[in-house]
């Protein structure tokens, strides 16, 4: 499998995009039928470059993840990475964790801080991390894993100093390792390119920053999403869910055709690719690739 690294310097110098998907681990074996035999293939057919699979509150679907990154990979042919987390582990189960990683042939991680199990905030584990530039920095020192981290244009929720504290945290994950950002979601486009600007000409980085892009598929759906990791709805979006309220066939469509734009502009503005956060649905990113002519 390749490295996502190598993934992104190829394409930057195709002059395309690189178009990724992130899933997460179904909690019944129905669904995880539904994913691998019917979501994934139905996605697989626009050629897609890479994808990631989460890795569940305080590592709760740790199992399942590589189960599933494992299937993409062996069955599908298609690089996975595999999500970890700080949550509930120490420096000694992330390093046996890694070599089950290695043992199944995956190259690629995301490396989180995480979220507790039941909420909350976040505890360090007694021999674990207290901050994720600390597990990127083990990770390099375990084996050549391609590492991405997490990235967020409006700042993290639990950085109470502002997002420009929040970047300079950034900075250090890059600094222990970090070969490519992925965002948190978002709705305005301008929060993104200040985020960039900001990184780029301020601190110096040089690694691709990638726009995390959700299809809006359910007004209470993408409200309870926001509430919880303190993205910003625009006054203008926030209207028109109002006004669909829950009409979720049209707010589905209301979200295809908002993340279409959103996706045309970054990609115009020179974005290095998008990263789908599917919610294992295959239509709606089938859809906007097709608009995007991607597909």
């Amino acid at each position: 499998m390749q490295l996502v690294r190598d993934i992104y310097a190829a394409k930057r110098a195709a002059g395309q995009p690189v178009i990724s998907f992130e899933f997460f681990p179904p909690k019944t074996d129905e669904g995880d039928r539904i994913l691998l035999e019917k979501t994934l293939p139905a996605l697989l057919q626009t050629k897609p470059d890479y994808c990631s699979v989460t890795y569940g509150a305080g590592g709760s679907t740790r199992e399942k993840t590589l189960m599933i990154v494992d299937r993409i990979q062996r069955q599908h042919g298609l690089t996975a990475v595999a999500h970890l987390t700080c949550v509930c582990a120490t420096r000694e189960q992330i390093r046996e964790l890694l070599g089950q990683i290695r043992t199944l042939g995956v190259r690629n991680v995301l490396a989180l801080r995480g979220d507790p199990p039941g909420g909350g905030e976040f505890q360090s584990t007694p021999g674990g991390f207290e901050y994720s530039n600390q597990l990127v920095q083990l990770i390099r020192e375990v084996d050549d894993f391609c590492i991405g981290v997490a990235g967020f244009p409006e700042g993290h929720i639990a950085c109470k100093e502002g997002k420009h504290v929040d970047w300079q945290h950034l900075r250090k994950k890059i600094d222990a390792g970090a070969d490519f950002v992925i965002t948190q979601l978002f709705f305005d486009n301008a929060d993104f390119f200040e985020f960039r600007e900001h990184m780029t000409s301020r601190q110096g980085v040089k690694v691709p920053l990638v726009p995390g892009i959700i299809p809006i598929l359910s007004t209470s759906q993408i409200k309870r999403f926001t509430a919880l990791c303190g993205a910003r709805i625009p006054g203008s979006v926030a209207a028109k869910l109002e006004e669909l309220g829950d009409n979720d066939a049209a707010v589905t469509e209301f979200g295809i055709d908002f993340a279409t734009k959103q996706c045309q502009d970054l990609l115009r503005a020179g974005a290095p690719g998008i990263h789908f956060y599917t919610l294992n649905k295959a239509q709606p990113t089938i859809r906007i690739l097709q608009n995007l002519r991607l597909a």
